[in-house]
């Protein structure tokens, strides 16, 4: 198609662009697979300071500027424009004047922006990089900027119960701590380490957010001596819950210790470790007849087994805190008397975790939502064959779990209005 014939209105309709702004001209080229539209103002054009609000200011200058912009078809797209600087007889600065079609700063139209970050929702960053045909660093910067501004908008106010879990940021002893709002499923907060100041920031945080560290009455977390200290010095009306997941894990533990203790002596139970420490109804037809044959044994895994399934059942059908710690004392005492190291280790550790253990059948939390949430993280983060920086797997937490209210929606969405009863 010959620029000549191409319908400049139908290009300043489409980028949304008002008087003064309009598109002058456009270049096609269909060999680049590139299309250029030069965007342009009136002569005489006046606009508003900047810096102060004041309207009807002079143009003083002008720079030329490019960005990119949404695909035409299957063509990239290209903005270019001269960006005026205006002025002022109020304030007396000379200030550039911000285009309608993309934030200050950036090299990227807002409509390409949030089709970036309705993408890297979904796909890893590099490949979106691969789709669009720009740097992932980019890519990153949009992403920083876009979630940082909707995490300052979100309103905390309300949060009284949450859920504290780490988990892997890369490989050794790298984690983020990620808190989590256990009412609205979300993630509120996250950053580097897993020790007790991690539970500082999150209050420090909660309260620029309009929350109140001291209104937390409720506190999902694991064992671990770190989040129990900075709960108790941080979050001080937060009662604390052990969540049950994590004790069934130490549980799982303790029977692959028995197992991997007894495969020494007992050849049999070689290739076998998915039978006890999967949930029955995961087992394949191999290993249900596999533990249907082992379980009735007098070996020390079956009973390690059967000492896990009943800590299990308890958590399934105790039906408040009392029938609970009747049937723990049982559970407990068993344990002590068993014979099996590691289960007389956990009996001693749920011993000394005991009050929380039990507020779990009271406040009936769990972080069975904080467990997805990070099963979603390390899936993101598995596709993306991991993240350069922590700053970076944070910006993802955030993306994929926070569920924030303020960033830019898909370009391409589209709200349908009801019909009128």
């Amino acid at each position: 198609m010959a620029p000549s014939t191409i319908d400049h209105s139908l290009f300043t309709a489409a980028l949304g662009l008002t008087p003064p702004w309009e598109v002058i001209s456009v270049e096609f080229d269909a060999e680049a697979k590139r299309i250029d539209l030069e965007v342009g103002f009136a002569r005489g054009a006046r606009f508003t300071c900047p810096g102060c609000g004041a309207a009807n200011q002079p143009v003083h200058d002008s720079r030329r500027r490019s960005w990119q912009h949404l695909h035409f078809f299957e063509h990239r797209a290209f903005i270019h424009a001269p960006v005026p600087r205006v002025r002022c007889g109020d304030c007396g600065k000379t200030t550039q004047v911000a285009v309608p079609w993309a934030r200050p700063g950036s090299g990227f139209s807002e409509l390409f922006e949030a089709m970036v970050v309705t993408l890297c929702a979904q796909m890893p960053v590099q490949a979106v990089a691969r789709l669009l045909g720009v740097g992932d660093d980019a890519l990153w910067r949009i992403l920083h900027h876009y979630v940082d501004a909707a995490r300052a908008e979100e309103d905390y106010s309300a949060v009284e119960a949450v859920g504290i879990d780490e988990t892997a940021a890369r490989r050794g002893q790298h984690y983020i701590s990620v808190f989590h709002d256990l009412e609205q499923r979300r993630v509120l907060y996250a950053c580097p380490g897993r020790d007790q100041h991690t539970v500082a920031r999150f209050a420090e945080d909660l309260r620029v957010h309009g929350g109140d560290p001291e209104a937390v009455s409720a506190a999902c977390i694991d064992m671990s001596k770190a989040y129990i200290a900075g709960v108790s010095k941080f979050l001080p009306g937060a009662e604390i819950t052990f969540d049950g997941f994590h004790v069934i894990q130490l549980a799982n533990a303790a029977v692959d210790e028995v197992r991997r203790a007894e495969v020494r002596s007992e050849p049999i139970l070689k290739h076998t470790r998915w039978v006890w420490l999967k949930d029955g109804w995961r087992w394949t037809k191999r290993q249900l007849n596999t533990f249907h044959a082992l379980s009735r044994t007098q070996l020390k895994t079956a009973r390690a087994w059967r000492l896990k399934n009943a800590l299990r059942e308890l958590y399934a059908q105790a039906p408040s805190r009392e029938v609970a710690e009747a049937e723990l004392e049982r559970w407990y005492s068993w344990a002590r008397r068993c014979r099996l190291e590691p289960f007389k280790r956990l009996a001693l550790t749920i011993k000394a975790h005991w009050n929380g253990i039990l507020n779990a059948f009271d406040s009936r939390l769990n972080n069975g939502g904080v467990e997805a949430t990070n099963g979603l993280i390390q899936a993101a983060k598995a596709r993306a064959r991991g993240y350069r920086t922590v700053r970076n797997l944070i910006t993802m937490t955030y993306l994929i779990g926070a569920r924030l209210t303020r960033l830019p929606a898909s370009p391409y969405t589209t709200t349908c209005r009801g019909k009128a009863a």
